[in-house]
């Protein structure tokens, strides 16, 4: 997100503020109930956009995350590209060997 953006939110958040305080006094509410009112509704709207970015951080769905894990695969599928078919059958061959290293110690402890 770029300073522009987060100036534009801020000063949008603002004026949303001032405009919800405006509603609720042509509602007839008091002053002082409606500033209250007011502030519950945009503490109430920034818990809300915390719970939804704590549950985007915790289950890994940022787009940092989302980000990396597309490099990742685009590295790894652009290198197996780039392997010759005796590089690809050496690779299956090491990946079984080291799934059958990995399996026989648990068949042995029994």
């Amino acid at each position: 997100m770029r300073r522009i953006d987060v100036l534009g939110i801020g000063i949008g958040l603002f004026f949303t503020g001032g405009l919800v305080y405006l509603l609720l006094r042509l509602a007839g509410v008091e002053p002082l109930q409606a500033g209250v009112w007011s502030q519950a509704i945009f503490i109430l709207g920034v818990l809300g956009w915390l719970s939804t970015y704590l549950l985007r951080v915790f289950t890994g769905r940022m787009t940092y995350h989302r980000q990396l894990q597309d490099y990742a695969e685009r590295v790894i599928s652009d290198r197996l590209a780039r392997m010759s078919p005796e590089e690809l059958a050496a690779l299956e061959a090491k990946i079984l060997a080291e799934t059958n290293d990995t399996a026989d110690p648990e068949l042995g402890d029994n």
